[in-house]
């Protein structure tokens, strides 16, 4: 994915990881990002605000909105670069399932 790596990192904090789940806070500056990465297990996102998200995958670029609580699920196997592609901070709780 072009131009990923040269983006500031996005902050993951662990809140939980244990048999069950493992519940991560992620905290984006404007342009910052997780890195290309695969889901290796289900997950669910809750965003904690408003999200501009820049999806860079397999397929190319797009942008994706999501509104503070607009919670979604992904199966495992997902693999992308998640970028903050607005103008002011979001984060988002990402929950994946064991």
């Amino acid at each position: 994915m072009p131009g990923y790596s040269a983006r500031p990192p996005a902050i993951p904090t662990i809140l939980i990881d244990d048999a069950v789940v493992r519940v991560t806070r992620w905290d984006f500056e404007p342009g910052a990002a997780t890195g290309h990465h695969v889901h290796g297990m289900g997950y669910v996102v809750v965003p904690m605000t408003d999200c501009q998200f820049l999806i860079e995958d397999a397929g190319g670029e797009r942008r994706v909105t999501s509104k503070a609580g607009e919670v979604y699920r992904r199966d495992a196997g997902v693999e992308h670069n998640v970028v903050n592609g607005g103008a002011e901070p979001m984060s988002f709780i990402e929950i994946e399932y064991k």
